[in-house]
């Protein structure tokens, strides 16, 4: 019988290691926690971590008390869930769920190292859409939270393409396991189609130029198929920019049409809009809804939907306008600049 060799971990390169992979210290913040801390200190998200956002808004809104049952919708990292978790006080009970095979069978294991045991926290591997699905089995909601936003697990690691700044497959599915990934969604859409998608989910002023590139290349046999690519082919497309203008440019468009590729491929205005009209009749008398968003398109939906519910009774009070971190969350955490939180109380 073969021996099986020994494989030793890579390398920790310098202080500040730049592939993903060689980041373990900032995986593993229970063994590592000077590492985790001294990271965070500096204004970024450990490598394989999320950084929950408005914790302390979040709370003040959902006015949790011990007994009461809750649902986050986008369990994430489980940063918020803990915390929530916490004000239940060993009494009640929170559903998580989420559609990431990956990283949630991770934030279970570590929420259930933490103590906290299927009495009181309970997983389901389910989109947020199926909110009323989970309401047949679990009962109505005292409070609900839904956190919009991707995640930077998913964002930092290479392997599931979200980023345009670290090479990896093109994929930005939230599930891997089922769907198209944004590679072949390229491959099976329409130029014309891509220019809409684009303009639609980001906005993106360079649509026309972007598309004709990516589809020019693809025309000549060049695979569309890595976060690289696509971001080369956004380069070229905006050669007619100033030169001084080019870089914040190329960046910014870069970040719309990744965000517009992941926003068709995971049906994620399909998904809120589902989640929207579901919501009132998952929710008890009096539940509290907080709901994070992260760009215009998705604020938009929650702004119209809390709207049109307190119009139609199905809300006794709304926000009126959108709460945003505070000025030394985004110091501490830049990726929460964009985020906003609207609230809704049922009727």
């Amino acid at each position: 019988m073969e021996e099986k060799q020994h494989k030793r971990r890579v390398h920790y390169s310098g202080k500040y290691p730049k592939k993903f992979e060689e980041k373990y210290k900032e995986q593993n913040p229970e063994k590592y926690a000077d590492t985790v801390a001294h990271v965070i200190s500096k204004g970024s998200t450990p490598a394989g971590m999320h950084i929950s956002i408005m914790v302390k808004e979040i709370l003040d809104v959902l006015k949790i008390q011990p007994g009461e049952q809750g649902l986050d919708c986008t369990l994430g990292y489980g940063g918020h869930t803990r915390k929530m978790l916490e004000k239940l006080t060993s009494s009640g009970c929170i559903y998580g769920l989420d559609v990431d095979p990956i990283e949630s069978k991770k934030t279970v294991e570590r929420l259930r190292n933490a103590g906290f045991g299927e009495d009181i926290f309970k997983f389901r591997l389910t989109n947020f859409a199926n909110i009323d699905q989970v309401a047949e089995e679990a009962g109505k909601f005292d409070f609900v939270l839904a956190d919009l936003g991707v995640s930077s697990m998913q964002i930092d690691d290479p392997s599931r393409g979200f980023s345009y700044k670290i090479d990896g497959p093109l994929d930005l599915r939230l599930d891997p396991e089922h769907g198209e990934s944004a590679a072949e969604r390229l491959h099976n859409i329409t130029r014309d189609e891509f220019v809409g998608m684009m303009v639609e989910n980001s906005d993106e002023p360079y649509a026309e130029e972007i598309a004709d590139k990516v589809f020019n290349l693809m025309k000549k046999g060049e695979p569309m198929d890595t976060t690289t690519a696509l971001r080369q082919a956004i380069e070229a497309a905006l050669w007619k920019v100033p030169k001084e203008e080019k870089s914040d440019a190329i960046k910014k468009s870069c970040a719309r049409v990744f965000q517009a590729l992941r926003i068709d491929v995971n049906s994620e205005f399909e998904v809120l809009y589902a989640f929207l009209e579901k919501l009132p009749g998952i929710l008890k008398p009096g539940a509290r809804v907080a709901i994070l968003t992260f760009h215009s398109g998705e604020d938009r939906l929650v702004k119209k939907a809390f709207k049109e519910g307190k119009k139609a009774g199905l809300y006794s009070d709304i926000s009126d306008d959108v709460t945003r971190p505070s000025a030394e969350e985004c110091r501490v955490n830049p990726r929460s600049k964009s985020t906003k939180m609207r609230w809704a109380i049922r009727a």
